[in-house]
């Protein structure tokens, strides 16, 4: 059975329709649109309960949660996105967990508040206090990748698919990078491979 992926690409669906393109697995795109509503209704919500995008229906196998599904997805096909050993795994799982406790709500809160909502409604004092949040995190990040290109390993893997989806949020604020120039070009990297720009299509 094809792989569903419930969500559409201007959504946390869209870092597993990323995922699937890095491993070349055909899915089907269901769409459920935020916008309108439609992760509320009946059918959705047979799906996920939790009424949040995205979900997977993997031939039978339901999951929610985007990073989770990843790393699932990466073990599942394999391929050099995905963790060679268990202490591979393990990192891979450290730095998603990080993403989610330590950067995807700040992020978010960039995002909302330079990009999304109507001028009006923007509000740079949210986007100051998640800017001095972020620093830390931001600055932990860029000394890990210091003599390295990635995460884990010697190669792109889930683990920089994750992480990179979650801080791709806050490049409305370039000042953040300002002082992590390593951070920056990772994340452009990520942002600018292939199954990246497919990913967006859909």
């Amino acid at each position: 059975m094809t792989l569903k992926i419930y969500g559409v690409p201007r959504s946390r669906a869209f870092r597993t329709l990323w995922v699937a393109h890095e491993l070349g697995i055909p899915y089907e795109n269901v769409s459920v649109d935020m916008r309108k509503g439609e992760q509320h209704h009946p059918a959705y919500l047979a799906v996920n309960p939790n009424g949040h995008i995205p979900a997977i229906d993997d031939g039978g196998l339901v999951m929610w949660e985007s990073l989770a599904i990843n790393l699932y997805l990466a073990k599942k096909h394999g391929g050099p996105i995905a963790p060679r050993d268990v202490s591979e795994d393990g990192m891979m799982t450290m730095w998603s967990f990080w993403a989610v406790t330590e950067a995807e709500g700040h992020a978010l809160k960039i995002l909302y508040n330079r990009a999304i909502l109507p001028e009006a409604e923007r509000d740079e004092a949210t986007v100051a206090a998640s800017l001095t949040a972020l620093r830390k995190p931001t600055a932990i990040l860029e000394a890990h990748l210091a003599g390295r290109n990635h995460l884990v390993g010697d190669r792109f893997t889930v683990a920089d698919l994750n992480v990179a989806a979650v801080y791709s949020y806050a490049k409305p604020a370039p000042e953040l990078f300002a002082d992590a120039p390593r951070v920056l070009a990772w994340l452009d990297a990520a942002l600018e491979r292939p199954a990246t720009l497919a990913a967006r299509e859909g």
